[in-house]
């Protein structure tokens, strides 16, 4: 089947519409009709070749939600009608520890939802900026918020499952004492889920400005990390940090925050390294520095129902298909609250 998507058909050129194909429908496929497809920070640096390895043409977008249109004979998840999303990952090797244990996400064979090996045409698989997709069953999800929120769940699909799943690995929850690092696509899903989850939430942002915002988020307590005082005064008080920040910055400056046996967690992904931490900051507290991949099927299915029933969506911005390269550039300087999402519908 043909359909219209909006993807680049090499690293210095724009996005722009294009039609591609999708498979048929196999026995064990679930076909959608893409209605909103949010937009991460990972598509720009994908579809601009930042990070090595893209594959032309490139259509991005893993943050995909719609209704099923059709079923393969084998299907016994989902039906014709159902509202259901499709995240980061399309395939993976199925009979690995990993994929046994519903860790698909740690598979050395996952496949993504763009820029991987598929043997449908054109040899890659091509993402959520498109009218719509063809995935096998395993890989799709069940969304049970109401349909007037369908375009804010979007970006639960990557924003919420990569911020929920250490959040729920390192036990957020009462008790706790959490500190979220960053206040964007990824930390404001983080300061949300955090404290639905019971925790004590800390929220750092290098901006005054965000303080109140913040606080509407959910945070307990807001830390301008450009305070020396304020960050002094938490001083080896943390359970645990979600540090959502995608550039290289300081971490010691959060290590030295944490309780001995805490740990710093770290979801975003710098094109350049971070400074190397000082050895001590860990080893005379015990600290641990870590980091988290998404979150396999379970358990993003797992977030996605937690999420409706403690009413949490993403804080969105709609767009025209046309308009993503004004979201992208948007996207670098920080001008967005906190995801765009494209309405599919737009597609020319």
């Amino acid at each position: 089947m043909t359909i219209r998507a909006v993807g680049a058909p090499a690293a210095d050129q724009p996005l722009r519409p294009m039609d591609i194909t999708r498979r048929d429908t196999g026995p064990h496929d679930v076909r959608i009709q893409i209605v909103y497809c949010g937009i991460c920070h990972s598509d720009l640096h994908q579809v601009r070749s930042e990070w090595a390895g893209t594959l032309y043409p490139c259509v991005p977008g893993h943050e995909i939600v719609g209704r099923v249109t059709e079923v393969g004979a084998h299907v016994t998840s989902h039906k014709p009608g159902d509202l259901v999303g499709v995240g980061c990952i399309v395939d993976s090797c199925q009979h690995c520890a990993e994929c046994e244990e519903g860790l698909e996400n740690y598979c050395d064979g996952m496949v993504g939802t763009y820029n991987g090996p598929t043997a449908d045409a054109p040899g890659h698989t091509l993402g959520g900026y498109s009218q719509a997709i063809v995935v096998h069953e395993r890989y799709v999800l069940r969304i049970t918020h109401p349909e007037d929120q369908l375009a804010a769940v979007a970006p639960l699909l990557c924003a919420g499952i990569t911020t929920y799943s250490p959040l729920r690995h390192w036990g957020a929850g009462p008790g706790k004492k959490v500190g979220v690092v960053g206040i964007g696509g990824l930390g404001h899903m983080g300061v949300k889920l955090a404290h639905a989850m019971g925790a004590h939430v800390v929220a750092f942002t290098t901006s005054p400005d965000k303080v109140d915002a913040a606080r509407a988020l959910g945070a307990h307590e807001v830390v301008v990390s450009r305070n020396a005082e304020e960050m002094a005064a938490h001083s080896q008080s943390f359970d645990f940090i979600l540090n959502t920040v995608a550039a290289p910055h300081d971490l010691d400056a959060f290590l030295a925050l944490l309780k001995r046996d805490g740990t710093m967690t770290l979801v975003g992904a710098p094109a350049t390294p971070h400074p190397s931490p000082n050895v001590f900051n860990l080893i005379m507290r015990r600290r641990s520095l870590a980091g988290s991949l998404i979150g396999g099927i379970p358990e993003t299915q797992e977030m996605l129902d937690f999420c409706a029933r403690h009413g949490i969506t993403a804080d969105i911005e709609m767009i025209r298909a046309d308009q993503i390269e004004d979201a992208y550039e948007r996207m670098l300087t920080g001008d967005v609250k906190y995801r765009f999402v494209m309405d599919i519908a737009t597609m020319a």
